[in-house]
């Protein structure tokens, strides 16, 4: 892949979406990941406002840490970038505190962690006129539906969905985001075990890079092995699964002999 030239393009198409829609810059939520690291560098090679955001409820120290490191590297190397520090952990404690304690099972409160994260990002994106950039890679927005509906799911834009997860490793190499996050495993953060991506997901995403792309007609090669047939599995249980996060939301639709005021009773 043509590293330079795809950071061009991606950076040239965030400042004409910008631009064009008359806003200041983005807000970018930062987990001390790999993918808010590439996608915050990405945005603020536009040299238009960014906020960057460092969110933790809950979060297990190292990830604070990346977060925060990464977040200042930003900030050295970008004039256009502030950093955000927003501890929403007494703000999750007063929903657990409301919510009955009855529905509050491990994966609601995690979902309600990452939307608690997104009303906080439009909150001061709203304030600032700022767009919200997603950081999802394409097989987590588009293979197996791996993010929180309306919570990091909810953005204003995607700038690396069209990016594999080895190709996001790619460019954050190429622009030199440092080794620590680099080598981190992915996590997203939501549980207080620290588990991580691949543990949820069962497959790493190498894996489920292959998957995605040999989905089609795969019953028909004979050479698959055990473990190709296992991860085509369970590419296609969570798209399955997280198909209703990645298509539109379905509308009734009334037909219109139901609108004619003298329409026959059927």
């Amino acid at each position: 892949m043509n590293k330079q030239k795809i950071i061009d393009h991606i950076v040239d198409w965030l400042s004409t979406y910008c631009r064009q829609s008359g806003m200041n810059g983005f807000a970018v939520g930062v987990s001390g990941g790999i993918d808010s690291a590439l996608t915050s560098a990405l945005c603020a090679k536009t040299g238009t406002t960014v906020l960057a955001f460092n969110l933790p409820i809950y979060q297990a120290p190292e990830q604070v840490a990346l977060s925060t490191a990464h977040i200042r590297w930003l900030e050295t190397h970008f004039s256009n970038v502030k950093g955000v520090a927003v501890d929403l952990t007494s703000a999750f404690q007063a929903l657990e505190n409301t919510i009955p304690l009855d529905i509050q099972d491990g994966l609601t409160m995690a979902n309600t962690r990452s939307r608690l994260r997104m009303l906080t990002l439009y909150a001061f994106a709203s304030h600032h006129r700022l767009l919200v950039a997603g950081t999802g890679n394409k097989i987590e927005d588009f293979g197996v539906g791996f993010y929180t509906k309306y919570g990091d799911g909810g953005v204003d834009l995607s700038p690396i969905a069209d990016l594999f997860k080895t190709e996001v490793y790619l460019l954050a190499e190429f622009l030199g985001i440092f080794e620590d996050i680099l080598n981190a495993p992915p996590t997203d953060g939501l549980w207080d075990d620290k588990r991580t991506d691949e543990s949820q997901l069962g497959a790493s995403y190498a894996e489920l890079e292959w998957a995605m792309t040999h989905e089609s007609g795969a019953e028909m090669n004979p050479s698959l092995n055990d473990r190709q047939r296992e991860v085509l599995a369970i590419y296609r249980r969570f798209r399955q699964a997280n198909r209703h996060k990645m298509e539109p939301i379905p509308v009734c639709c009334i037909p219109d002999s139901l609108r004619k005021e003298n329409a026959r009773e059927i």
